[in-house]
């Protein structure tokens, strides 16, 4: 009985192994294993940008950063929504569509 081999041929053009393109690219492999590579600009943490976030982030954990736009109290609309909560508390305020009234309703009936 005849046993076969299976032989693998590498398809396409043969890798030159020490041509400068192929050794940067198992130096780049290389650092990439072992945690070496950097990628990207490198960030100057005692920029302006970099202490102010530091400085946000430290807000945000302490519970001191407030979000948004801060609130005028003394606008008009601020006025009405809390001359409204005052009368909603006292019970001054009827909620809902207001109902008709039977009398009301026979005159347009008629």
């Amino acid at each position: 009985m005849k046993v076969m081999k299976n032989e693998v041929k590498k398809l396409g053009r043969p890798v030159n192994e020490n041509s400068e393109r192929q050794q940067r690219i198992k130096l780049l492999e290389f650092k990439k294993e072992n945690g070496l590579l950097k990628r990207g600009r490198p960030v100057n943490e005692n920029s302006e940008r970099q202490l102010r976030i530091k400085e946000l982030e430290s807000k945000r954990v302490n519970g001191e950063l407030k979000r948004g736009r801060p609130v005028n109290e003394n606008s008009e609309r601020q006025k009405r929504i809390k001359e409204l909560n005052e009368k909603r508390e006292l019970g001054l305020v009827k909620r809902g569509r207001p109902k008709m009234n039977k009398s009301d309703n026979n005159e347009i009936a008629a």
